[in-house]
């Protein structure tokens, strides 16, 4: 069990990394806001089929990772869609304080997410 748990985390680490730094495109990020936008979708995407591949390698139960997963794309979509919604006219430039609180506190609730779905994991 404990294996699991490490594989877990670690691989929602590393796959978060991979989603949201090397893999988001501009397109996505600037379809963030925008409900009709694609982009934001299509990264919220990125990341349940990252998650996917880590409960593949981790040996998920697999009617539990699908619910899981579609929670992720949920959660993630509407972090995501709120960080730009409320972050609309907030430059580094302008405010810096402001901007790392926000991405912060983005961060934090993806991270949060990962804690849920290793518990409910774990639970499967």
């Amino acid at each position: 069990m404990p294996l699991v748990f490490f594989v877990l985390l670690v691989g929602f680490e590393l796959k978060h990394f991979v989603a949201d730094y090397l893999l988001q495109t501009g397109w996505m990020i600037a379809g963030k806001g925008d409900l009709r936008a694609f982009g934001g979708y299509a990264h919220a995407g990125v990341h349940v089929i990252g998650s996917a591949i880590v409960f593949i390698v981790a040996r998920n139960a697999l009617v539990a990772s699908v619910l899981i997963l579609a929670a992720e794309f949920v959660v993630h979509y509407a972090l995501d869609f709120a960080k730009a919604y409320y972050g609309r006219g907030v430059s580094a430039e302008a405010n810096t304080q402001l901007f790392w609180a926000q991405h912060g506190f983005d961060q934090l609730m993806h991270q949060l997410t990962y804690a849920a779905m290793i518990y409910f994991a774990m639970l499967a």
